[in-house]
């Protein structure tokens, strides 16, 4: 999921290269950014993929949440102190914006819906759902809000209204549910993006910030019958699936990818470039899952995807030049 927007650490500028030239570095970001690009598809693809699996929402956010863990023990004890030192509305911003609200919303609007309103609401009304955070703070973001950012932001609105336009004329109460799971999700994350922002922790620490409280939270309602779980008779083609989706490339790779990413790339490029993650979910999924393209997707997906791009433009200031004399 593109949407982050963990803060690049402040490095020493390296020297120029020659023109037509890449920097390692930069090829590398390049790399990690579209591995990135295609978890975040993948992440679409399996939420969508999971109403018709053997696993229940519970069990794929036990492996969600879970793997990383496991991976990441020895350098999560590590960071413990740092951990209590964490605000405790920070905490409740990133815990309940990319936990296990955001997981289940996300995993039951993508089965009422298809891949492409996954891939594209979930991640592309971030923006939107940001600024109005921001406004709801007080600090004033619209002031400073160029007009291709605000026109980026209506396209995001205009996108999403033309996917879910078709559902309302034809009253497909299923798909109009789904897609305001996906907003909520989709809002959920927004917050989560908001608390990153406040939280003074490295990648490792924010996934272990993430995880550690959400896996107990989904355990106790697993163990206590409040969700479903199939976890035991699940098949193994399943739980090999969304191991490697969910546990190992959504919960661990991608964010510290799309971190390193960052520092390579800068916030502004990375962001433009995963803002191409609901195109490649939509390609993948007509193959994969059958799904149709449909008039609705063809317009509201690269109406966001723009919007993203554009939301995610920043003001390059330039010196003023005064007229000859």
């Amino acid at each position: 999921m593109s949407t982050t927007e963990l803060a690049p650490a402040a490095l020493p500028a390296p020297a120029s290269p020659k023109r037509g030239t890449r920097r390692p570095g930069e090829v590398a970001g390049m790399v990690a950014l579209l591995l990135t690009v295609a978890i975040w598809a993948g992440f679409a693809l399996s939420a969508r993929a999971l109403s018709t699996s053997t696993l229940e929402p519970a069990d794929a956010a036990l492996l969600r949440f879970g793997v990383p863990l496991i991976v990441l023990a020895p350098a999560l004890w590590r960071r413990r102190r740092r951990f209590a030192a964490v605000g405790r509305w920070t905490a409740l911003k990133i815990v309940g914006g990319a936990g296990v609200p955001f997981f289940l919303a996300a995993m039951y609007g993508g089965s009422l819906t298809s891949t492409a309103f996954v891939g594209a609401i979930v991640p592309g009304m971030v923006p939107l759902f940001v600024s109005v955070l921001m406004m709801a703070t007080g600090r004033g973001v619209p002031k400073r809000m160029k007009r291709t950012q605000a026109a980026g932001l209506c396209l995001i609105a205009m996108g999403v209204v033309a996917l879910v336009s078709p559902y309302v004329v034809a009253v497909d109460a299923d798909v109009l549910f789904g897609s305001g799971m996906l907003l909520l999700a989709s809002g959920l994350w927004a917050l989560y993006t908001v608390g990153l922002r406040e939280v003074d922790l490295d990648p490792i620490g924010s996934i272990g910030l993430l995880c550690a409280p959400s896996f107990v939270v989904v355990a106790l309602l697993a163990l206590t019958g409040v969700l479903p779980t199939n976890l035991a008779a699940a098949t193994w083609p399943d739980l090999t699936f969304f191991v490697l989706m969910q546990g190992v490339g959504v919960g661990l790779c991608a964010g510290l990818l799309y971190a390193f990413a960052i520092r390579r790339l800068g916030a502004e490029r990375s962001a433009v470039v995963g803002s191409l993650s609901p195109v490649v979910a939509t390609l993948l999924a007509i193959p994969l899952l059958d799904e149709p393209l449909t008039v609705a997707v063809l317009v509201g997906v690269p109406l966001i995807t723009l919007g993203v791009v554009l939301a995610n433009t920043r003001t390059r200031h330039r010196p003023k030049v005064l007229p000859n004399a």
